[in-house]
């Protein structure tokens, strides 16, 4: 692949060269890096769910305040996200994402204070908002150091660190859980504690040694640094350059509003299957900590399988709102299935099959989206898509809650998961009235990274 840039010069050639030698080596090093720092985030927002057994036991913390608990970190997060990010364009992403991990390192290590449920909501109002603009400041160092390829690449690994986190993380925090007693404390606690401190000496170490662009980067001679800047410059000015007049129709536009809804229905679904699916699976007489790590752990397997699939499947379909649809079903049939039966291998075979559908379409609606808008359309049209979905966040623990509280069956909820998913199968109909209507506009004026993060992300 060849990448355009605005100087034309006649060693153009020659500056491809050095270009992707000096990408490889930038992205060797910030890469691992980057994906660490982002396992560790979706590790500690929820290593919860294995505790809500612990939680209900030690402290009385019932299934509706713990999915009240659980969903009360994306409010936060919500809320905060844009200003800071802003504060992460003010004073550079190194010392932002430093600050960001440190800081919600400490409030994870925090979690061990947790003595009822007011102290579980004040922790994770608190850790949402400490995390908040993490995901946007990674964004924002990339675009300072690559072309739209690297970035693609880069972000796209980024959505191979929540399945990870959860592939790992869950057996690790099971193990952990094994420890209740050791030195007076629950196992729950040492899991907060010991999950915690890794964050902490992360954002300590980014401090340090995360640059904030490449001529900070002393890795790096001064003509890499330089054909890396000169990309990264150019790419910015040929977005800057798209047209674009009126941002805010991007925040009430059809695709805005539909994108946003799906969105957040799927958000509902994932959300509440990632925060109850270890108290369900609990149910099953999984009473080890550690076998229900493992146990659960196959969720990301699901996911991870997923991000890598059902992006290349959806390059097979033509039509967005036909592929939607039928991953929709898919999630939609995964919790019916779940709630509908007493089977232990079925049911994990449908919190697998539902991980996979919930988390694999995520890089489509971002693709979808990117097709009908462009510009600062695109960029208030996306925050505020984001933003829809960061709320099925908290109302799906939430209601996973609830459920559980009213039929004392952590699979109750799962019921929730076919309910959303048709009720989302409207705004996907609806989705593609538009998508005849004017779904060539955005292709004709340039495509920006999110769509291309979206078709060629993992390949």
């Amino acid at each position: 692949m060849t990448v355009q840039y605005a100087d034309h010069r006649d060693d153009a050639p020659i500056e491809d060269r050095r270009y992707d030698a000096a990408a490889r080596k930038a992205i060797r090093v910030l890469l691992p890096m980057i994906i660490l720092i982002y396992l560790l985030s979706y590790l500690d927002r929820t290593n919860v769910a294995l505790a809500k057994p612990a939680f209900q036991r030690d402290l009385g913390i019932g299934p509706a305040a713990y999915g009240l608990g659980s969903g009360l970190f994306f409010i936060a997060y919500a809320f905060l996200e844009v200003p800071s990010n802003l504060l992460a364009y003010r004073i550079g992403p190194r010392r932002w994402i430093a600050r960001i991990a440190v800081t919600w390192g400490i409030v994870s290590v925090a979690m061990v204070f947790v003595r009822g449920d007011l102290s579980f909501y004040v922790l994770r109002v608190l850790l949402g908002a400490a995390e908040a603009g993490l995901f946007p400041a990674l964004l924002y160092l990339i675009t300072s150091w690559f072309a739209y390829r690297e970035r693609s690449i880069m972000v796209g690994w980024l959505y191979v660190a929540p399945p990870l986190a959860i592939i790992f993380g869950n057996p690790f925090g099971g193990l952990l859980m094994e420890l209740n007693g050791a030195g007076g404390l629950q196992g729950w606690q040492w899991m907060f504690l010991i999950e915690g401190l890794p964050t902490i000496a992360m954002g300590v170490f980014l401090w340090f040694r995360l640059p904030d662009r490449p001529r900070s980067a002393t890795w790096l001679n001064p003509e890499e640094a330089a054909v890396l800047e000169r990309r990264a410059i150019a790419n910015t000015e040929q977005r800057a350059a798209i047209e674009s007049h009126g941002w805010t129709k991007g925040l009430g536009s059809a695709t805005t509003l539909l994108i946003g809804t799906i969105y957040f229905l799927n958000q509902v679904g994932w959300n509440g299957l990632v925060f109850f699916a270890p108290g369900a699976i609990h149910q099953m007489n999984v009473t080890s900590p550690l076998l229900l790590g493992i146990v659960s752990s196959s969720i990301g397997i699901g996911a991870l399988i997923g991000v890598l699939v059902i992006p290349r499947l959806h390059r097979r379909v033509p039509s967005d709102s036909l592929f939607l649809a039928a991953v929709t079903i898919g999630f939609l049939l995964c919790g019916l299935g779940f709630g509908s039966t007493g089977n232990h291998v079925l049911q994990m075979l449908f919190i697998v099959c539902g991980a996979i559908f919930g988390v694999g379409v995520l890089p489509v609606y971002w693709a979808v989206a990117m097709r009908q808008l462009n510009g600062l359309q695109a960029a208030a049209g996306l925050a505020a898509i984001n933003t829809m979905g960061l709320s099925g966040g908290f109302v799906g623990p939430y209601l996973f809650g609830l459920a559980e509280s009213w039929t004392g069956r952590s699979s109750s909820g799962f019921y929730l998961i076919a309910i959303a998913s048709a009720l989302a199968l409207v705004p996907i109909f609806l989705l593609s009235r538009v998508a005849r209507e004017d779904g060539t506009q955005a292709a004709t004026q340039g495509a920006t990274m999110p769509a291309a993060v979206a078709r060629t992300a993992l390949e």
